[in-house]
């Protein structure tokens, strides 16, 4: 058969991942909304660290296992490890539908940690080997706009449907739902893209060039750390202030739909502007969202402009990162570079689960969400301090005509 790179090349396999990374994401999203809250009603939990655990698992998890599945994608097909991570998934429903205890959902987190480093990953690597290096932005754009879309809508469905059923019958019946429907579509129409890589690779003519992979994995690292602190605080935080339940799923809702949305136009003009300013930019904005958060005392509209201000924020950072550090690497390099990156940045679930809950048991909601948006605005000027470059093709034409040449498999 005849390979070929490109988004329109490949529209049907691109758009097919597209569809799974929304599944990947909803199951995530399915918690956001609710279990925070559930664990405090449901399970009695008062403090903000024990109610953490289940964030603490599900990044500890999904960082190691990002670091495991990109060394892996090298040596197996990506298809395998994406099955694999559906498989992963299926228990998860079961252990929150039975839990008599929180531990039980903890360890339901572990496994959903696992699914989401095979399977958001190997979505991540195979939509970069569809797409080429011409278009690379924008194709991590439409791939983290799909999961991060698939957050919004499971995190405000779950929290609207909290209010009339049971949180974590809520949980358990979408997330079983969720996993068949993942599994079933990997496994049969899903086609696996290392015959990609491998065309990529063989028309490469150029030495690679691009950013450091420190700089990128300390600004993921705090990216995901404020995300930590806004799915596990940010609900604790406005319910003690008295807002509903479907006030706090609005919030939890529209935080991940801004970020989804505006991934789109943000991998699009990383490609033509560079990645550095999107990535500083959207640190500095983030830091700004939880500012105003910890100042917001609570009132609904104040907390929907902070949750805006965060999805603007992370929808600059959150594909261009990831294009910067595949800018830096091979094609055959590609998917364990993007696994040690990967690693660090969702090492910042475990950093800002740790984090933010110690810091409000301790000094309240109020200053840990203000302390992290500190720590947020640094790592953006870390990055603005920084040598970098990358996603500014300096060959254009040529880079037009490689993402055209056929090549024989």
């Amino acid at each position: 058969m005849t390979v070929r790179l490109g988004l329109r090349a490949n529209a049907a396999q691109f758009s097919l991942l597209v569809v799974l990374n929304a599944l990947v994401g909803a199951m995530v999203g399915l918690e956001r909304s609710v279990l925070p809250v559930a664990g405090r009603r449901d399970f009695g939990l008062r403090s903000s660290a024990a109610i953490l655990a289940f964030v603490v698992a599900f990044g500890a998890a999904k960082a190691v296992t990002n670091l495991v599945a990109g060394r892996l994608a090298g040596r197996i097909e990506r298809k395998q490890l994406l099955v694999a991570g559906w498989l992963i998934a299926l228990p998860v429903p079961l252990l929150i539908g039975l839990a008599p205890s929180w531990w039980f959902v903890v360890a339901a987190n572990v496994l959903l940690g696992v699914n989401q480093g095979l399977a958001w990953s190997m979505t991540v690597v195979m939509k970069i080997d569809l797409a080429g290096p011409k278009r690379r932005g924008l194709a991590l754009g439409l791939n983290e706009a799909a999961g991060y879309m698939g957050v919004a809508a499971a995190a405000f469905a779950s929290g609207a449907l909290a209010a009339s059923y049971a949180p974590l019958t809520v949980v358990w019946t979408g997330a079983a739902v969720i996993a068949v429907v993942g599994l079933t579509l990997s496994l049969l129409f899903v086609r696996d893209t290392g015959e990609h890589v491998r065309v990529e690779q063989s028309t490469l003519p150029r030495p690679v060039v691009g950013c450091r992979l420190s700089v990128c994995a300390q600004a993921g690292l705090v990216n995901n750390l404020n995300d930590a602190v806004a799915w596990g605080l940010a609900p604790l935080y406005l319910a003690a202030r008295g807002a509903s339940t479907r006030e706090i799923a609005a919030v939890a809702a529209f935080y991940p739909a801004v970020w989804g949305v505006g991934q789109i136009g943000a991998g699009w003009l990383s490609d033509r502007i560079g990645r550095k300013r999107p990535i500083v930019a959207g640190m500095l904005v983030q830091a700004g969202g939880l500012g105003l958060l910890a100042g917001s005392g609570g009132r609904f509209t104040l907390a929907l402009a902070a949750a805006g201000l965060l999805g603007v924020g992370t929808a600059l950072v959150y594909p261009t990162l990831i294009a910067a550090v595949s800018d830096s690497v091979e094609p055959k390099a590609r998917a364990a570079a993007v696994g040690v990156y990967r690693f660090w940045r969702d090492a910042g679930f475990v950093a800002g689960a740790l984090l933010g809950g110690e810091l409000a048991d301790v000094a309240g909601s109020v200053f840990a969400i203000a302390a992290v948006g500190g720590l947020t605005a640094a790592s953006g000027l870390w990055v603005a301090a920084a040598p970098f470059a990358g996603g500014q093709p300096s060959n254009r034409r040529s880079r037009h005509a490689r993402d055209r040449l056929p090549v024989r498999a």
